[in-house]
Formats: C-alpha cells, sequence, structure tokens
C-alpha cells in the first residue's frame, strides 16, 4: 500500500476512532499522572517521528538503541515516520501509534479535536531549524505576492507560521492555493524536486529541508523564524502520548523519556558523534545520506532541549485562530512534565516549566 493511500485510510479511521480514544480516556484528562500504579509492560511500543534533523532526537534514539534499551528485552520498539504532523496524529487517533515526535499545531489540534483527551505533551525535544527558503530574485515579503509557496502539509506548523506572518503583513492567502500568495502543501521530499524545477518560488520547511533548498538549487533565506521569536526560541518538536497508554503504562512512558533525555545528552556531549548517528538514520530511512555541508548546517540550526518552551506553543494556538485554521482552545492541562521532571532530577539536571 503506497503512502499516500496510507494516509487516505489513517483519515478515515481517525473519523471513528477519535470517538473512541475521547471515551476511552474518561472525563479527567488526567495523563501519567491519574496512573496509580506503574502498570504492566506492553509487548510493543509504537513510536512516531519525522525522517528530519528537527526529530534529531528520535533518530538518534532509535539508530544508537536507546529506546530499546530503556525499555527492556520485554517490549518491541515499532517505528513509523511521516513527513508532517496531521498525519502523524491521524496515525495517533486511529490507535496505529502510542506516541510521537511532532510539532506544537498539530498537537494543539489533537488537543482541541478530543476536548483534552487524547493526547499529552511529555517532554520538549528542538527548538528552531526552520526557514523561509526562496528563489534569490525574491527580495522581501512583498515580492512573495503571484508567487507559490510550499509547506509540508495544510495545518501543519510550518504551514500555520507562513499563514500567519502573511496575514500580518496584510496579504490575503486560503487552503486551496488561492489568494495573493499561492501556498502548496506537499511532502518536503516533492518540494526539493519542485523547487529545482522552478514549480514553487520557496518554502517554509524544518531541516535538513532548508538547508538542502540553499546548498542543492540556490535558494535563499528570507526567514530566519527565530528572527520571529522572543530569544529566538520556539518549539519545533515534542514528545507527545496517548493519554490511554500512559494511564495504562506509565512506567513504560518513564522509560521513553529516559531514552529521550539521553539522546539529548548525546547531541549536547558529542555534536559530531550525532550528526553522524542522525545521518546513518536518515540513510536507513530515505535511502541517501545527507550531503556532509548540509547536514553540519542543519545542526548548527537547531537547539536540542527538554524543554518543550510552553509559552511559544500558546502563541502558535494564537496564530492557527487567526488564520482560521483552529477554533479558541484552552490548553490548560496539555502539559504532562511530572516523569520528564523525575528523570532529569535524578540526572541532577534542572526542571523545566510548564508554562
Amino acid at each position: 500500500m503506497d503512502a499516500r493511500r496510507v494516509r487516505r485510510v489513517l483519515a478515515a479511521l481517525a473519523a471513528m476512532a477519535i470517538t473512541t480514544v475521547v471515551a476511552a480516556c474518561g472525563g479527567g484528562g488526567g495523563g501519567t499522572e491519574a496512573a496509580s500504579s506503574g502498570g504492566s509492560a506492553p509487548a510493543e511500543v509504537r513510536l512516531g517521528f519525522f525522517p528530519n534533523i528537527t526529530h534529531a532526537t528520535a533518530l538518534i534514539g532509535v539508530e544508537k538503541g536507546l529506546y530499546a534499551k530503556h525499555l527492556g528485552p520485554g517490549t518491541t520498539l515499532k517505528t513509523s515516520t511521516f513527513n508532517a504532523g496531521p498525519a502523524a496524529i491521524e496515525a495517533l487517533f486511529a490507535g496505529a501509534i502510542d506516541a510521537t515526535y511532532v510539532g506544537p499545531n498539530p498537537a494543539i489540534n489533537a488537543w482541541a479535536k478530543s476536548k483534552g483527551q487524547a493526547i499529552k505533551i511529555v517532554a520538549g525535544a528542538a527548538s528552531g531549524g526552520v526557514f523561509l527558503v526562496v528563489k534569490p530574485e525574491i527580495k522581501s515579503i512583498e515580492d512573495l505576492k503571484g508567487k507559490k509557496i510550499a509547506t509540508p502539509q495544510l495545518g501543519n506548523t510550518q504551514d500555520v507560521a507562513l499563514r500567519y506572518l502573511l496575514q500580518e503583513k496584510g496579504i490575503k492567502t486560503d487552503t486551496k492555493g488561492g489568494g495573493e500568495v499561492s501556498i502548496v502543501p506537499q511532502e518536503n521530499s516533492l518540494t526539493l524536486q519542485t523547487f529545482a524545477t522552478g514549480d514553487i518560488d520557496g518554502a517554509w520547511v524544518p531541516e535538513p529541508f532548508a538547508s538542502r533548498l540553499i546548498k542543492e538549487s540556490g535558494g535563499k533565506v528570507l526567514i530566519d523564524e527565530r528572527d520571529l521569536w522572543p530569544n529566538g526560541q520556539f518549539v519545533i518538536t515534542h514528545l507527545i502520548v496517548r493519554q490511554q497508554f500512559a494511564k495504562e503504562h506509565p512506567d513504560t512512558v518513564k522509560k521513553l523519556i529516559e531514552a529521550h533525555v539521553e539522546a539529548n545528552d548525546y547531541i549536547a556531549s558529542d555534536p559530531a558523534g550525532a550528526e553522524t548517528t542522525a545521518n546513518a538514520a536518515l540513510e536507513k530511512l530515505t535511502g541517501k545520506p545527507l550531503k556532509p555541508e548540509v547536514l553540519d548546517a542543519a545542526f548548527k540550526n537547531i537547539t536540542f532541549t527538554n524543554d518543550p518552551i510552553a509559552s511559544s506553543l500558546v502563541a502558535s494556538a494564537d496564530h492557527a485562530v487567526k488564520v482560521g485554521l483552529l477554533e479558541p482552545v484552552d490548553l490548560n492541562g496539555i502539559y504532562d512534565l511530572k516523569i520528564l521532571n523525575e528523570v532529569l532530577a535524578a540526572k541532577g539536571q534542572q526542571p523545566v516549566p510548564d508554562k
């Protein structure tokens, strides 16, 4: 079954499964903190992530066997990769995965659609590493009028960021590719081709795709998203879990988070080794490793952190509301960082806030 058909099937399942998810989670929305005991270890943990450098925590955790080590011999890790967050959320709602690395806006949408019953954010993963890359002749935001700009998927984090920026500049768009700037949601691998052929004029994409557009096709950075946020910090990737899975298997969630923290520690202590490890994982997933200059540039543009940078999540939700892709939503309770902070404390590291 090809990837497009898989996504269509998951989307259909999601429409039916979300009701089941909400019912199974109950009314409390308590996440891991509601569990009264450690629960039995599941035979399998299904983890999602993207083949992006912004998901290097997951790439490294899988490649170095950190998840398998912490989960132990009684539990098998099964992984799934996605192009963008909405597809990962569809899989989570359909019960196809238990946890996933994802960006802020899909997590917000999952929280909103399930009325706070389906997911919890349990750790941060990465900040930065997102750019609007355009053809050299485009000098300003105004120059985007009449142009085609790609994003990974309608409603994903980069899609919302682009639509919000254009709206703030008084430039009209719509969800069907119309308006003064035509926004074209497409898979990042396709964006590499369409930018090279001139079928699109730019793209708001995460690493390593931004660096590849620059180094392989002569693109230039028009917007570094870090410049749009206080102190240049915003969440681009965090780890979420299904609430029902967390209630049934809190000890397993803790093991996932222990592996997650160890992966981020490895990135901080050995950046060169982390680059090599992440590239090996990408080669296995995509069939082709990144060129050294692309890999190095991509890693330099990202800060890997256990802090979910909660304030930026709230702002992202506000942006999605303003561009018409989200109804106003109360995010109170979306974080459950209790286990993360226990893991950090055991390692002598500072806790991270959920506000």
